[in-house]
């Protein structure tokens, strides 16, 4: 974990001379203005791996202070790095226009761009930061499935994923989209994993709320890659204590007016890398009746095994919806599906662009989601 820890530290520092070099040397204003922007970086580089690592430190105050002291410059971070790597492109792209003589002097673009650069960075952090501190909005989706029996027509499922409880992230956030899950009064809660960031001894406190939930049938749970990271079998064992069950390569069948219903669950896609557990969507399906099956995997990238396994409706998470940059350019190089509803083969695949966010508390364009999904029945 260290040479993790002393990697990223190493790699944070000579992408923040990048910027400095390329974008802080070149700021209008003066000496005094680019001294007040290069000591800006010095922090931003020392603080960001810290802030990453927040939840290794103990005790829990010094883990939420090294949070947000090393997160919320990553949100400026990202931003910076991105428009810097693009101005430079442009700056490239102009010099050659200028030496064939397409356009003229470059006047005072290499300022004017990098002022630009800080401008916009500051302009999108701020912007996504009250967007990811903000409750989740209601996102409906309706989902047609072929051959659904006329009793499960209006069946609502309420998706959560990737709420990350942790350093920034604390009881009364939860708590917030805890009553707003519950005003929906939803058939079925679905809690797609990723719900927390550190341990059960440092955010069971935090996570309560979640006792709270109510629905027609009960909330259900699978773990996601950072449940993995936490400390799974605690979290397993916490999660089951506040009245959710969770699936784990299983399922459960509903009867709703006299019809079954699968709700099945997979423990995360990356499980395997772990010894003694899997990730298996024929072991969660086995014994499952011929009857509409939902499936709740918290990463995209199990969806070909589901659709094989006769899956009618996969929900996952994992991915926010690319929640800022770059993050959201590298997303669909990892992922089948960024967000939304998609078809593969004969099934439906809803990805959740997340209840609330990972890393810096920043959202821009991708705003998190608590989404209410209806099935209804295929007119195909």
């Amino acid at each position: 974990m260290h040479g993790i820890f002393i990697r990223m530290a190493a790699l944070s520092v000579l992408l923040h001379i990048y910027i400095g070099a390329r974008v802080g040397l070149e700021l209008p204003g003066g000496h005094l203005v680019q001294s007040i922007f290069i000591a800006w970086l010095v922090f931003s580089a020392l603080m960001i791996p810290f802030g990453v690592a927040a939840r290794m430190f103990e005790p829990a105050r010094l883990s939420d202070a090294l949070g947000w002291l090393g997160l919320i410059p990553m949100g400026l971070f990202s931003s910076l790095f991105v428009l810097t790597v693009l101005r430079d492109i442009l700056i490239v792209a102009s010099e050659a226009a200028i030496a064939l003589g397409v356009l003229g002097g470059p006047g005072n673009w290499l300022e004017d761009s990098a002022a630009g650069v800080v401008g916009l960075a500051l302009f999108g952090t701020v912007i996504g930061f009250f967007n990811a501190r903000r409750t989740a909005r209601v996102v409906h989706v309706r989902v047609p499935l072929a051959d659904l029996p006329a009793a499960l027509e209006g069946f609502s499922i309420v998706q959560i994923s990737d709420i990350h409880v942790g350093p920034t992230i604390k009881r009364k956030y939860l708590q917030a989209i805890v009553e707003r899950v519950n005003s929906l009064a939803p058939d079925v809660i679905a809690v797609t994993g990723d719900l927390v960031d550190g341990s059960v001894a440092q955010l069971s406190e935090h996570t309560a709320p979640l006792a709270e939930l109510k629905s027609r049938y009960g909330s259900f749970f699978v773990t996601g890659n950072h449940e993995y990271y936490s400390g799974a079998a605690a979290w397993i064992a916490e999660v089951t204590r506040l009245g959710l069950t969770v699936l784990q390569n299983e399922h459960v069948v509903l009867w709703h007016q006299g019809e079954a219903l699968v709700i099945a669950g997979i423990n995360d896609w990356s499980a395997p890398k772990i010894p003694g557990v899997e990730s298996s969507v024929v072991q969660a399906l086995l014994g499952a009746p011929d009857a509409p099956r939902i499936l709740l995997a918290h990463q995209p990238r199990s969806a070909k095994a589901a659709d094989a396994a006769g899956v009618d409706l996969q929900l996952s998470g994992h991915t926010h919806g690319g929640q800022f940059l770059p993050w959201n350019l590298l997303v669909p190089l990892q992922q089948p599906f960024v967000s939304g509803l998609h078809k593969l083969g004969q099934m439906w695949v809803y990805v959740s662009r997340g209840t609330g966010y990972w890393g810096p508390p920043k959202r821009f364009g991708a705003p998190s989601e608590i989404t209410l999904l209806t099935l209804e029945r295929s007119l195909a």
